[in-house]
């Protein structure tokens, strides 16, 4: 092994390319969504114990600043997530394999992401 090679372990300095940023990006959000549904699971139980639990659940969601940034959160991620996930479909077809047309790629996702996101934010709030 050489031991002259020059060893980075500090992901600060490490200056990632666009595409491996929405990959990571993708990643996050599914471990966000695997999390999240604790919160949401939660919120069904709750509404399906009784009527007052349901009545209960309706309140949370229409009057809880934390419910509501929960699932403004929630469905900002899945939609970045589904937006990143049909990206890399078309990455694993074949398309966008080249190093511009993946920068490309991943601009236009970063911005309909973006997009969708404050879409989101108007509908949940």
């Amino acid at each position: 092994m050489n031991k002259k090679r020059p060893v980075n372990l500090d992901l600060r300095t490490i200056k990632q390319p666009l595409p491996a940023i929405t990959s990571i990006l993708h990643r996050a959000t599914g471990v966000v969504l695997f999390f999240g549904t604790l919160f949401m699971t939660y919120a069904l139980g709750m509404s399906l114990e009784s009527e007052a639990g349901f009545n209960e659940t309706i309140t949370m969601f229409e009057e809880g600043f934390f419910a509501r940034l929960i699932t403004w959160g929630l469905v900002s991620a899945l939609l970045y997530h589904l937006l990143a996930g049909v990206k890399h479909l078309i990455m694993d077809a074949g398309h966008l394999e080249e190093l511009e047309s993946g920068t490309m790629a991943a601009k236009a996702t970063l911005i309909a992401g973006a997009v969708a996101i404050l879409l989101a934010g108007v509908w949940v709030w």
